[in-house]
């Protein structure tokens, strides 16, 4: 008999899901060629265009606009106040008296040609006169269109309209 020791061992049977090495290499390097053929072919299947994969969208805008209205600019009114004042005017009247006929009382009779009660001169030499007619005397106040004049008074003095102490007033020359 033989030795069951010394005989040539019999190789151990395989698992049933294992392969050499060799073998499964070869899987491998198959399926990777497999995968670039695909890309391949997959690439070149639309004509050298590339695919797009998400399409541009329209982007919301927002536009805030203010319109300013000017409000309108103020008006600057200037009113200016002649300083010129008017000049009056100066009328000079010149009465030539009239002799009176003589009614045989020797001029002393009741009728008189000459009145001073009333303060007018009775020969008219006074140019300016006041609103009743009458002739101005010194220190009587001046109408605003007589500043500045002259006239005389019903005695035949001369008097000026002048500025005294704040106030208009008929003054001796």
């Amino acid at each position: 008999m033989t030795n069951p020791y010394t005989a040539p061992i019999p190789p151990a049977p395989r698992p049933p899901d294992t392969r050499p090495l060799h073998k499964r290499v070869l899987v491998w390097v198959g399926g990777v060629a497999l995968f670039v053929v695909g890309v391949g072919i997959g690439a070149t299947g639309e004509d050298g265009q590339q695919p797009v994969g998400d399409e541009a969208k329209p982007a919301t805008t927002v536009t805030a606009t203010r319109t300013a209205t000017p409000e309108p600019a103020p008006t600057v009114t200037e009113t200016v106040k002649a300083k010129a004042k008017p000049r009056p005017t100066v009328t000079v009247t010149t009465t030539a008296a009239a002799k009176a006929a003589d009614d045989g009382d020797g001029g002393t009779g009741g009728n008189s040609s000459s009145d001073t009660s009333s303060g007018q001169d009775s020969s008219g030499t006074c140019s300016i006169v006041s609103s009743a007619g009458n002739c101005y005397s010194a220190g009587q106040f001046c109408r605003n269109s007589d500043h500045g004049a002259t006239t005389s008074t019903a005695s035949g003095r001369a008097i000026t309209c002048a500025s005294r102490s704040g106030s208009w007033r008929w003054t001796y020359n």
